[in-house]
C-alpha cells in the first residue's frame, strides 16, 4: 500500500512538470518572436542614430581639446598664484621668515623663467616686467636686512646660514657681507694699540712723532698690539664664504669684492688717523713750523701703519684666504697699494723739497723710522705682487739718507759763509755759535741713525766719519767767528768775543759725547786758545792804565821820590781815574756769560792791576795828600777799585757815567 501511495504522488509531480515545460517552450517561443522583432526595429534604430553618433564623437573631441586647454590655464594660474604668494611674503619682508622670504624669491624668479620661455602667452611680457620689479625690491629688502644683522654682530650660524643660501641662490651681496664686517679704526683704538710711551700725551701733541726721544732706544722691545679689525668669530665663516665663492667659480668677484671693500675701509682708516695727500709743491709752500708738525705726525702715521694697520690686513688677509694662495698675496697687494702710495709720497716730497739746515733732523727722523719699519716692509711686502712697494720704501730711505748727506755738506758750507751782519755789541756768545752747537748736539742724538747713515755710502768707520763731519763743522765755526770778530773796533772787545764763543764751544764740547770723537787733544788745544784770548784781552785792555802805576828809573837803583815832581804825580793819578773810569762804564756793559769764566778774568785783572795801584798809592799818595784837594786826585781807594772790578762783564747799561 505504501509503495502504491508513493508511485501515485511521483506521477503527480510528473505530470506537474510536464505541464511546467509545456508553459516554458511556450513562452520561449514567443520571447523568440519577440526578439526577432526588436532585432528588425534595433537594425532600423542604428540605422537612424548613425548620424548621431558622429556628432557625439565630435563632441567628445572637443571635450579632449578644452580638458587641455583648461590644464594649461590651471598652470598659468598657478604661476599668477605662486606669484601673488610670493609677492604677499615679499612686501611682509625678510625679518619675520627669512627661509620663507628666500624661498619667496626663488619662486618669483622661478615665475620669471617660465614666462620667459613662454613669450606666445598673451600677458608675458607684463608679468616678467612686474616680476623683475618686485626682485628688484626683493633684493633690496634683502639686503637691508643683511646690513642690519651685520650691523648687529649677532645671531652668527643665522648669518652663516642665510650667506651660504645667498652665495648658493644668486651671490649677490658678497661685497656688503665684507662691507658691513670692515669698520675704519677709530684713532683712539689705534693710540691704544701702541706702546705707552708712544701714545699721543694729555697736550694732544702727536706721541712718538720725534723717534729720536730717548724713550725711543726701548722701542725694540716695545710691544705693539696688532688690533682686531673683523671679530673673530667671524673670521671663519668669511673663510668658509670665500672657499665656498672660489668652488662656484666666482674667484674674480671674491677678488673685486675683498679689495674694494678693504682698500675703503684702510684707507678711511688713514683718513681718520690725519694721514693727506701731499705734494712736493704743497710742501714747498707750508711754513716751516707747519711742515715740521706734519713731519712729525708722518713718522708716527708711518709706525701706526706699518706695524699696526697693515699688519692687521695682513693677519686678516692671511685667514680670510687661506688656501686661496692664488688671491691671498694679490689681494693684500691690491688693498694697501694706493694707501702705501700716500704715505710714501709725502716723504719723497720731502726729500726732494729743496734744502735747508734746519730740515737735517727731520730727514734723519725719517730716516730712522724707515729703517726701525724696514723688517716688517720686508716680511709684510715681500711677496710678488708687493715687490713694487717694497722697492719704494727702500728707495724712499736711500734718498732720504742722500738727502741727508747732502744737507750736512751744505749745513758745514753755511756756518763758513754765515754772512750775518749784527755783531753782539757786548761780545757775547754769538747767536750762529749757540746755533751750531745745538746742532751738533741734535747730531749726537742720532749717533745711531747716523752710523746707518754713513753705511748707506759704504763708510767702513761710521764713528771715524762722524768725528770727521764734527770736525769740519768746528772749524768751519771758528773761521767764521774769526771773521765776525774783526767788526769790533775795539781789540779788547775783538779778544773778549773770542774767548767768550771758544770757551763756549770747549765747555759744550767737555758736557757732551762730542768729546768722545773729537778727543782730549782737541779739548785741551782748544782751551789754551781760550787762554790765549783772555791773556790778549787783559794786555790790549789793562796795559795803557798799568802805565800810568809805572814810573821808569833812569838808572839801575830805586825810584826815590824826589825824582819825580808832584805836577807828574797829580797828572797820573788824573790819567788813571779817567782811564778806569772809562774802562768801568765801557766794559761794565761787555758781557762773560759763563760765571766761572767771569771770576776768573776779573781776578786775572785784580792780580796785575790792585797790587800795582796799591804800590803807586802808598809811593806817592803822601805827596797828594799833603797838598790842597788831595781827593780830586787820589779818587780811589784799592777797595772801591775791587768792587767796581766785580761790575765787570755784567751787561749792564748806564744812562750816565758812573762816578
Amino acid at each position: 500500500m505504501g509503495v502504491a501511495q508513493a508511485m501515485e504522488a511521483l506521477t503527480e509531480r510528473a505530470g506537474l512538470m510536464k505541464e511546467s515545460l509545456h508553459k516554458s517552450q511556450t513562452i520561449t517561443d514567443n520571447m523568440v518572436g519577440i526578439l526577432g522583432s526588436f532585432d528588425h526595429r534595433l537594425s532600423a534604430l542604428e540605422t537612424a542614430m548613425r548620424p548621431t553618433q558622429i556628432r557625439t564623437h565630435s563632441i567628445r573631441r572637443a571635450h579632449e581639446n578644452i580638458d587641455k586647454a583648461l590644464k594649461a590655464a590651471e598652470v598659468i594660474l598657478d604661476q599668477f598664484d605662486i606669484s601673488r604668494k610670493a609677492e604677499a611674503k615679499i612686501l611682509r619682508g625678510p625679518h619675520e621668515d627669512l627661509e620663507s622670504y628666500l624661498e619667496a624669491i626663488d619662486q618669483l624668479r622661478g615665475t620669471i623663467k617660465f614666462f620667459s620661455n613662454n613669450k606666445m602667452f598673451k600677458s608675458a611680457s607684463g608679468v616678467i616686467s612686474h616680476a623683475h620689479g618686485l626682485l628688484s625690491k626683493a633684493l633690496s629688502k634683502l639686503e637691508d636686512e643683511f646690513r642690519q644683522i651685520l650691523q648687529n654682530y649677532r645671531f652668527v650660524f643665522r648669518l652663516y646660514r642665510f650667506t651660504q643660501e645667498l652665495v648658493q641662490g644668486f651671490g649677490l651681496t658678497l661685497d656688503f657681507f665684507f662691507q658691513y664686517f670692515s669698520k675704519p679704526m677709530e684713532p683712539d683704538r689705534l693710540f691704544e694699540c701702541l706702546p705707552s710711551n708712544l701714545r699721543p700725551s694729555s697736550e694732544g701733541e702727536g706721541g712718538g712723532g720725534k723717534s729720536h726721544d730717548p724713550h725711543h732706544k726701548s722701542l725694540e722691545n716695545a710691544i705693539f698690539t696688532v688690533p682686531t679689525v673683523i671679530p673673530p668669530r667671524v673670521l671663519p665663516l668669511l673663510h668658509d664664504l670665500a672657499q665656498q665663492m672660489v668652488q662656484a667659480g666666482h674667484q674674480q668677484q671674491l677678488f673685486k669684492s675683498y679689495r674694494d671693500t678693504r682698500a675703503a675701509v684702510l684707507e678711511q682708516s688713514l683718513r681718520k688717523l690725519g694721514v693727506e695727500r701731499l705734494s712736493k709743491d704743497d710742501v714747498q709752500r707750508m711754513q716751516w713750523e707747519v711742515l715740521e708738525a706734519k713731519i712729525g705726525n708722518w713718522i708716527h702715521y708711518m709706525r701706526i701703519s706699518v706695524k699696526l694697520l697693515f699688519a692687521a690686513e695682513k693677519k686678516i688677509c692671511d685667514q680670510i684666504l687661506d688656501g686661496v694662495e692664488s688671491l691671498r698675496d694679490q689681494c693684500f697687494g691690491e688693498v694697501t697699494v694706493n694707501s702705501v702710495a700716500v704715505l710714501l709720497s709725502f716723504g719723497e716730497a720731502i726729500a726732494k723739497s729743496k734744502r735747508s739746515p734746519e730740515k737735517l733732523f727731520v730727514l734723519l727722523d725719517m730716516y730712522e723710522i724707515m729703517r726701525e719699519l724696514q723688517p716688517e716692509i720686508e716680511l709684510l711686502f715681500g711677496s710678488k705682487p708687493c715687490a713694487e712697494m717694497k722697492e719704494s720704501a727702500l728707495n724712499l730711505t736711500k734718498r732720504l739718507a742722500q738727502t741727508a748727506q747732502e744737507t750736512f755738506a751744505d749745513f758745514e758750507e753755511a756756518v763758513e759763509k754765515d754772512a750775518t751782519k749784527t755783531a753782539v755789541m757786548d761780545g757775547t756768545v754769538h747767536p750762529l755759535t749757540s746755533y751750531v752747537i745745538n746742532y751738533v748736539k741734535f747730531l749726537f742724538d742720532y749717533q745711531s741713525t747716523l752710523r746707518l747713515l754713513f753705511q748707506e755710502f759704504d763708510s767702513k768707520d761710521p764713528d771715524s766719519e762722524l768725528g770727521a763731519v764734527t770736525t769740519r763743522i768746528m772749524h768751519a765755526l771758528q773761521n767764521n767767528l774769526d771773521g765776525k770778530s774783526k767788526q769790533y773796533k775795539d781789540a779788547a772787545l775783538t779778544q773778549l768775543f773770542l774767548m767768550n764763543n771758544v770757551h763756549y764751544i770747549v765747555r759744550s764740547v767737555r758736557r757732551s759725547e762730542a768729546k768722545d770723537l773729537l778727543g782730549d787733544d782737541w779739548v785741551q788745544i782748544h782751551r789754551r786758545i781760550v787762554q790765549q784770548h783772555a791773556n790778549q784781552y787783559k794786555r790790549v785792555s789793562w796795559a795803557k792804565i798799568l802805565q800810568c802805576l809805572t814810573v821808569q828809573s833812569s838808572g839801575s837803583g830805586p825810584i826815590e821820590n824826589s825824582n819825580i815832581s808832584r805836577a807828574s804825580v797829580k797828572d797820573r793819578f788824573k790819567t788813571f781815574n779817567s782811564q778806569f773810569e772809562e774802562l768801568h762804564q765801557r766794559q761794565c756793559q761787555w758781557t762773560v756769560p759763563d760765571s766761572e769764566l767771569r771770576e776768573s778774568l776779573r781776578l786775572a785783572v785784580a792780580e796785575v792791576l790792585l797790587p800795582a795801584f796799591r804800590s803807586f798809592l802808598k809811593r806817592f799818595g803822601p805827596m797828594i795828600e799833603s797838598g790842597k784837594n788831595p781827593q780830586k786826585y787820589i779818587r780811589f781807594s784799592p777797595e772801591d777799585l775791587e768792587r767796581m772790578l766785580n761790575e765787570f762783564f755784567e751787561g749792564k747799561t748806564w744812562s750816565e757815567p758812573k762816578r
